[in-house]
């Protein structure tokens, strides 16, 4: 039934249109406690939603789709850390911030969309996929454990050094604006680059969240609203995490363990089936842990009276 497809994407255009026409109309720096309350709305939205379908489909439905919403969450929180490096390198205006994210949010809901429907449909027609999803999630789980305390640089992709060389580009922001016109030329402004570099930055980061969530439903309307109700809320959870998100020192450690963990129950899914409520309870523990440690490992160093940097002062700006 297409009935339940059309009104969710209806119902997510409402948002993000009163997002963008009534709420967000005007460019502003984007507060903590601004940040916290639309934080609070999207997780309560996200939870009337999971309500729903447990009395439109049952309790398993509702489980998957909680835990597919954990994962997607957990891993936005690497894509936030992406975000305020971009930011950073190119000196973005905290005020335009917003901006830049918003329409990064539309390019992401669609590249989703597509990047799941493609999933279900080779999923249906070549089920060997699922060990080739599952061996790719541990193996990037693994990788991530091996990154640890290096920062990433997606300014530095082959597409963002291309782009560069045949787009016309302004020296300098304007404003809002995305392109801008300058001797009777029309030239892409920084701030399109910056667009750019975070969405390429996100289609990286669905090729991890989106078998994963594969790993714990097989429903595509499971997995596509979980992912969509996550990434509706990440540009909230970016202006109340981005001060402080080098605090959660381990948390990229557990995100690890979660890759590895729904790649091993995606690859043993044929011979063992893990029972979605030990799922959802192995990953609300792993998140826990990780972030119980890395606020304990905080206080330590508080204690040591070294601190932890803020990302913000600590990245090299570069005007380009």
């Amino acid at each position: 039934m297409p009935w339940p497809w059309i009104f969710f994407n209806l119902f997510v255009l409402a948002m993000l249109a009163l997002d963008l026409g009534v709420f967000h109309r005007k460019s502003h720096i984007v507060s903590v406690r601004e940040a916290a309350v639309w934080s609070a709305v999207w997780i309560t939205i996200s939870m009337i939603f999971n309500v729903l379908l447990f009395f439109w489909k049952g309790p398993t439905p509702s489980l998957e789709f909680l835990a597919g919403y954990l994962i997607e969450k957990s891993l936005s929180v690497d894509n936030i850390f992406v975000f305020v490096i971009i930011f950073g390198s190119f000196a973005v205006p905290r005020e335009y911030q917003h901006r830049v994210l918003f329409w990064g949010v539309i390019g992401a809901l669609i590249m989703r969309g597509i990047l799941i429907g493609l999933g279900a449909i080779l999923l249906q027609r070549f089920h060997w996929l699922i060990y080739v999803f599952g061996a790719f999630l541990i193996f990037t789980g693994i990788r991530l454990l091996g990154r640890e305390g290096e920062e990433p640089h997606p300014e530095k992709s082959p597409l963002i050094q291309m782009l560069r060389r045949v787009l016309p580009m302004s020296g300098q922001y304007h404003g809002k604006h995305f392109f801008v016109r300058e001797g009777g030329r029309l030239l892409a402004t920084p701030l399109l680059l910056v667009l750019v570099i975070v969405e390429v930055s996100d289609l990286v980061f669905a090729f991890d969240s989106i078998p994963a969530i594969f790993a714990v439903t097989s429903d595509p309307f499971l997995v596509y609203t979980s992912n969509i109700f996550a990434i509706l809320g990440l540009r909230s959870l970016y202006f109340l995490l981005a001060g402080v998100i080098k605090k959660f020192h381990y948390l990229e450690i557990g995100l690890s363990f979660i890759l590895i963990f729904v790649g091993i129950k995606m690859v043993i899914a044929p011979w063992i089936k893990i029972p979605i409520t030990a799922s959802l309870g192995v990953i609300a523990t792993i998140l826990l842990l990780a972030i119980i440690a890395s606020l304990r490992r905080d206080r330590r160093l508080q204690a040591n009276g070294t601190g932890t940097e803020d990302p913000q002062t600590t990245i090299q700006t570069d005007h380009t």
